[in-house]
C-alpha cells in the first residue's frame, strides 16, 4: 500500500499529525497538507469538520511546549526557535513589535505570517502572557490557520484531484513528496544563509567594548531591543540609550557621525543590532558596529550593568521617544 493510500484512509489524523509536528518545530510544509486534506474531504462535510477539530487541537498542543519553554527560559528560547524552525532571526524582533502594537491578537493573525507563527508561542511565555489568555488566542489562531488551508482545498478540490492523478503517473508518490520536502528545506536554509550573510559586518567583542569604556573613549551605546523586551529584562550596559527600530532616523540625527557607535540587542545572531548598524552606515556613519553576542554575552563576560527604572509604564517609558532622543543629544 502506498503512503498516499494510508494517509487517505486516516486523513483527519494524518493532517492533525502534520500540524502537530510542524508546530513542534520541524520544518515540514504544512499548507500543502491542509489543502490536500481539504480537497479529499470536499464531499464529506462531517469528515472535514472532524479534520478541522483535530488540526485545531493539534496546533494548540504543539504550541504549548514552546509557551512553557518561554516562561521557563525567557527570551533565550527564541534562539532555539530560530535554529530549529529555520525562521529568519528578524522574525523575533518583528513578532515583538507586533505584540507591542496589537497585543494578544498576534497569536491569531501572527499564525498566518511567515516566521511569526513559530516565534509567537515562546514570546508569549517570555512576556508572561497568562496561560488562559494564550490558550484562547492561540487556539483561535490554530483554528483559523487550519480552516483557511482546508477551505482552499475545498474550493480547488477538482483541480487538486486532477493534479494528483497526473502526479501519480510520474512515479511513486512517496518519492515525489520526499523531493518536494527536500527542496523546501533547502530553500529555507538558503534564505537563512543569505540573510545571515547580509548581516556580516564588523562586530565588536564585549572585551573590546569594555576596554573602550575603561580608556574613556566614550562610545555611544544603543540598546535596540524592543520595549517589551526591555520591560521583561531591565538590564542594560551602563550609559546605553534605548532605541526603537522605527525611530532610527531621529536617533541618527542626534549622533555625531565621527563618534564610535556600538549597537546591541538580545536576538539570535545580533540580527536587530546588525540591521540598525546597516541603517546607520547607510546614513553616513562609518564607526558603527554591533556587539557580538549582545547583552547576554556582556553579562556572561562579567560586564557591569545597570537597569532601566522599574516603574516604566505600559508603553515602555525608557524607549526611544522624543524625550529619550533629546537626552541622548544632550549627553553627547
Amino acid at each position: 500500500m502506498l503512503i498516499s493510500d494510508l494517509l487517505a484512509d486516516h486523513l483527519p489524523l494524518a493532517a492533525a499529525a502534520a500540524v502537530l509536528v510542524r508546530r513542534l518545530g520541524f520544518p515540514i510544509p504544512l499548507s500543502p497538507v491542509l489543502i490536500w486534506a481539504g480537497a479529499m474531504t470536499a464531499n464529506e462535510p462531517l469528515l472535514a469538520l472532524y479534520a478541522l477539530l483535530l488540526c485545531t487541537i493539534a496546533g494548540a498542543l504543539g504550541d504549548l511546549p514552546w509557551y512553557w519553554g518561554g516562561r521557563r527560559y525567557g527570551f533565550s528560547i527564541l534562539k532555539l526557535v530560530c535554529r530549529i524552525t529555520l525562521s529568519p532571526d528578524a522574525c523575533v524582533q518583528r513578532a515583538q513589535v507586533i505584540f507591542e502594537r496589537r497585543g494578544a491578537i498576534l497569536f491569531i493573525t501572527g499564525s498566518l505570517l511567515p516566521g511569526i507563527g513559530a516565534v509567537a508561542p515562546p514570546l508569549a511565555g517570555a512576556l508572561r502572557v497568562p496561560l488562559s489568555t494564550f490558550l484562547v488566542y492561540d487556539t483561535s489562531g490554530s483554528a483559523l490557520r487550519a480552516a483557511l488551508g482546508l477551505a482552499a482545498g475545498f474550493v480547488f478540490h477538482e483541480q487538486i484531484a486532477s493534479l494528483l492523478a497526473r502526479l501519480a503517473l510520474l512515479g511513486p508518490t512517496v518519492t515525489l513528496l520526499a523531493g518536494f520536502l527536500g527542496a523546501y528545506i533547502a530553500y529555507r536554509f538558503l534564505r537563512r544563509w543569505l540573510f545571515l550573510r547580509s548581516l556580516r559586518i564588523a562586530r565588536v567583542s564585549v572585551q573590546d567594548l569594555d576596554a573602550m569604556i575603561r580608556r574613556g573613549d566614550q562610545p555611544i551605546v544603543l540598546d535596540v531591543r524592543t520595549e517589551a523586551h526591555r520591560r521583561v529584562d531591565t538590564r542594560r550596559i551602563p550609559g546605553a540609550h534605548p532605541v526603537n527600530l522605527d525611530d532610527v532616523e531621529r536617533t541618527a540625527a542626534a549622533i555625531p557621525r565621527d563618534r564610535e557607535v556600538i549597537v546591541y540587542c538580545a536576538c539570535p545572531n545580533e540580527a536587530s543590532a546588525a540591521k540598525v548598524a546597516l541603517e546607520l552606515r547607510a546614513r553616513g556613519f562609518r564607526r558603527v558596529r554591533p556587539l557580538a553576542g549582545g547583552i547576554d554575552a556582556w553579562v556572561s563576560a562579567g560586564g557591569a550593568i545597570d537597569r532601566y527604572p522599574s516603574n516604566v509604564d505600559s508603553t515602555g517609558a525608557p524607549s526611544a521617544d522624543a524625550a529619550s532622543t533629546k537626552r541622548l543629544a544632550r549627553n553627547i
